[in-house]
């Protein structure tokens, strides 16, 4: 079965490399219909993508870079980002150039329609795929959820602790997961924050009385926002000179689930100087139908129901 896995995924694989090496192997792939990868050299002027190959130099014509540009639903800043990039491809044909030099005609967008007829149209609300951080901006960051096909997780999706922007959570190129929501005019939806753990899972992880490391995100007036982890954060007393970005190692004062409430005591501020740890998911289903993030003994209530009209 086809994998339709995002860009840069088949870039180093044995297999990959052995089909673009000669050209022989690259017209058995031509035969076989292999999806292969390498990196766009360029985009040229009319915004054809220049890829070179070890055994000869491919170009993937406009019309073939993306799906919807020929239609005109998918604007041309989709080629020219792709520019020193990884990209998916198909060999249409091998032809001479007028050189008599041999050079291969490819399809981007015939990887693409195929990943989206075969793969992700049949996605269902619920079903957790893998995608890759493309890009980020300050409303949401933007992913390939396989073979290029884009899509976007909103900001306030992308954990339950509030962040300024997706970089305090993400970094450009990072594997991740995410849980579709559905779909909005023919786009994939999606979603984080639902694989990140439940309040008492996160919760579980720590105990009063201990002193441990977080990371301001907010100083307000009445207090200041620490998160522990990505879906878990307590509030601590003002004070001055602090600011957001700051790691703090603070003393567990108490955890009170039917409130969800951390309450902590601010111990002492320092800057970060490592990368942050990697992501936990507490979700390794393929699916899920229900998240409910809050405990059952708390009043306020914040769940998920996937494929709800």
């Amino acid at each position: 079965m086809t994998e339709y896995l995002p860009e840069g995924s088949r870039l180093r694989t044995a297999e990959n490399l052995a089909a673009i090496r000669t050209p022989e192997a690259l017209a058995n792939a031509m035969r076989r219909g292999t999806i292969l990868e390498a990196r766009a050299a360029r985009c040229d002027s009319a915004h054809n993508l220049i890829v070179e190959l070890p055994c000869m130099q491919g170009i993937i014509p406009r019309e073939e870079g993306a799906r919807g540009i020929r239609e005109g639903t998918t604007k041309d800043i989709a080629l020219i980002a792709r520019a020193g990039k990884p990209v998916c491809f198909r060999v249409v044909r091998i032809e001479p150039d007028e050189n008599g030099r041999p050079y291969a005609v490819l399809s981007r967008k015939s990887v693409q329609d195929e990943c989206w007829e075969q793969y992700l149209s049949h996605c269902r609300a619920g079903d957790i795929i893998p995608v890759r951080i493309t890009h980020m901006e300050r409303f949401g960051c933007f992913v390939d959820a396989g073979c290029g096909i884009p899509s976007m997780i909103p900001i306030d999706a992308i954990s339950v602790s509030r962040i300024a922007h997706p970089s305090d959570r993400f970094r450009v190129g990072q594997n991740i997961r995410a849980v579709v929501t559905g779909f909005d005019g023919g786009r994939l939806c999606l979603s984080h924050k639902e694989l990140l753990g439940t309040w008492e899972e996160n919760a579980s992880l720590f105990a009063v009385g201990e002193t441990v490391a977080g990371i301001i995100r907010s100083v307000e007036p009445y207090g200041v926002f620490i998160e522990l982890t990505p879906n878990l954060a307590g509030l601590a007393e003002p004070q001055e000179h602090l600011h957001a970005g700051q790691y703090a190692s603070v003393y567990i004062k108490a955890l009170i689930p039917e409130k969800m409430k951390v309450k902590l005591v601010v111990v002492d501020v320092f800057e970060p100087d490592t990368p942050p740890p990697p992501l936990r998911y507490f979700i390794d289903t393929p699916h899920i139908e229900r998240w409910r993030y809050t405990p059952e003994c708390a009043a306020k209530r914040i769940e998920t129901v996937f494929g709800r009209e």
